[in-house]
């Protein structure tokens, strides 16, 4: 009896409701991007505005005030770490890390492994887990920053589609590697690939591109360009 005695229909009612609407409000401002949980860092902060949204809703002894203001620095401090991941791929990188390789021409990659804090057991729960039951069958495998593996199978146990069968198959020298980032050059991905800016260059003339109009570069399998042009200008 106790417990019905202290409890407050109506302030829990009104609470849950204000609480309903800020959060709605909140998420729109935050973006998709939140809701996706693309990495640990959105996981984290999406966990912690639901917890305090129910802090709110149901805490009585919590003041509404101090819950709402405590969303809000939340939310900002979301929306800051989100500007600054955006802008500066150093910061990105502090924050979100960057995938890992783990299997790399059909190979394990110890150092990999180990930064990923992964033994060959959860691997294999992780291939299972895309349908894959022999590591015999992956070129690569990469760990992402949300936790997820990425896997190009080898072309012998790749699904056959009509174009794969007019060709022979030949496993990819490397991996699609990005080598222009927001406009700036990746000369680490470069120098791993044995290529050079001047490569870059003479590539991009052939199709009449600047170099400072591409946004986003990558190199193909074939040596060919992936090109994503900055329209960040009106035409």
């Amino acid at each position: 009896m106790d417990g019905f005695s202290n409890f407050h229909l109506g302030e829990t009612i009104l609470r849950s409701i204000l609480s309903f609407f800020t959060i709605l409000v909140l998420a729109r401002i935050i973006g998709k991007k939140q809701l996706s949980q693309l990495t640990f860092f959105h996981y984290i902060t999406g966990i912690t505005i639901g917890s305090i949204t129910a802090e709110v809703s149901t805490q009585h002894n919590t003041d509404y005030w101090d819950g709402f203001t405590a969303l809000i620095c939340w939310t900002l401090l979301t929306l800051l770490t989100s500007y600054l991941t955006l802008n500066f791929s150093k910061i990105r990188i502090l924050i979100d890390d960057r995938p890992t390789i783990l299997i790399q021409n059909g190979t394990i990659i110890r150092k990999g492994m180990k930064k990923a804090r992964l033994h060959t057991d959860e691997l294999g729960m992780l291939l299972r887990e895309q349908g894959i039951f022999s590591f015999n069958e992956v070129h690569y495998a990469v760990f992402e920053t949300n936790g997820e593996l990425s896997v190009l199978k080898k072309p012998a146990f790749a699904n056959a589609t009509k174009e794969d069968t007019k060709s022979a198959l030949t496993l990819p020298p490397h991996l699609p590697t990005e080598i222009i980032v927001s406009g700036e050059i990746v000369r680490k991905n470069l120098m791993e690939l044995d290529l050079t800016e001047e490569w870059v260059i003479h590539k991009l003339k052939k199709k009449n591109i600047d170099m400072k109009e591409v946004y986003f570069a990558q190199v193909l399998p074939d040596n060919s360009l992936y090109i994503s042009l900055d329209k960040t200008e009106d035409d």
